[in-house]
């Protein structure tokens, strides 16, 4: 997953759709203009106030941001014709409350909204960001009737991107020169890859400083509750998250607009990972126009396979008790 992200023009004619816009939908939309994602940006919330109000912020800005057309409303046919369809909206995470404590709802949610999309945009990717986003995907999926590789969840994409940052920290390294993965649930049960970890060619367990090892166990440990506690931290101080995810989503929109077939944590559906099958979770996959390939081999200890086969359990129960 490189760390490099462009400004550049979209190619013409290119559209995303966000459905909500809130302080997570509005900040994939001002990532997305500011680096030139699509040509059209669209903004779809039933709070037609808001809704106006975030355009107009938005297009305030044109003069500093490559060209793109930003439009919104409170009618689902502003999302027509998108090539991808961003789902921010449904229930939010609070101060101490778990991802998954938002299933109900938000799958009733997604039963709703989901054919509506379809019926204005037959032919885009659905990339649901709403938590908890494996129970999400799964559940636009299955409403939907879309082959797997055409829903995309943002999965653990802003995970992943949160570990490189601690691990450059402690290098001493640039975030880029690091390689590394969350996988499995977007959510408590996560699972850090440091198998396959590295700093430049060298295994993340084996980076040492002044003759001694940096990522000990212990520190790999604390690194992992790190990025697990991240999104708790921030939401306890401010109330939301949304910079982040805002940049990973409008990365991962980029990656499947400008197909450039970039290997990225999504959420979508495991067929045949060894001992995983027919749930949708995070695993390095190859990304582009077609939306999510299938999950690349990886390297795995013994006990990175057993938590991943947990995880998967555990987005699995939530599904089976969601009738899904």
């Amino acid at each position: 997953m490189s760390q490099l992200f462009p400004v550049h023009r979209a190619p013409h004619g290119t559209k995303v759709a966000i459905v909500g816009a809130g302080a997570v939908g509005s900040t994939i939309a001002y990532a997305c203009q500011i680096h030139g994602v699509a040509h059209t940006i669209a903004l779809y919330d039933t709070d037609a106030a808001k809704v106006r109000a975030q355009v107009l912020d938005l297009r305030h800005g044109s003069m500093f941001t490559p060209a793109a057309s930003i439009v919104g409303g409170d009618d689902i046919s502003v999302c027509a014709d998108a090539d991808v369809v961003v789902i921010t909206a449904g229930a939010k995470q609070r101060r101490g409350q778990s991802r998954m404590a938002l299933a109900e709802a938000n799958v009733a949610m997604v039963r709703s909204l989901v054919p509506r999309l379809l019926a204005v945009a037959p032919e885009a990717i659905l990339l649901p960001v709403t938590n908890p986003v494996d129970v999400i995907t799964h559940a636009a999926l299955t409403v939907s009737g879309l082959p797997a590789h055409r829903v995309v969840g943002s999965g653990t994409v802003l995970d992943s991107s949160r570990l490189r940052s601690l691990i450059s920290e402690r290098a001493g390294v640039g975030v880029p020169s690091v390689r590394a993965y969350i996988a499995g649930e977007h959510g408590d049960s996560s699972v850090p890859l440091w198998s396959g970890a590295f700093i430049g060619s060298v295994p993340v367990a084996d980076w040492v400083v002044d003759g001694t090892p940096v990522f000990t166990p212990a520190v790999r440990d604390e690194i992992a509750r790190t990025v697990v506690n991240a999104a708790y931290e921030v939401i306890a101080g401010k109330g939301a998250t949304n910079y982040a995810v805002g940049l990973a989503v409008a990365y991962v929109l980029d990656a499947i607009i400008g197909d450039q077939r970039l290997i990225l944590p999504v959420s979508s559906l495991v067929r045949d990972f060894p001992g995983i099958g027919g749930v949708c979770m995070s695993l390095p996959r190859l990304v582009g126009r077609d939306g999510a390939g299938a999950a690349e081999p990886a390297v795995l200890s013994d006990d990175e396979l057993a938590r991943l086969r947990a995880s998967a359990e555990q987005i699995g129960k939530v599904c089976r008790e969601l009738h899904l």
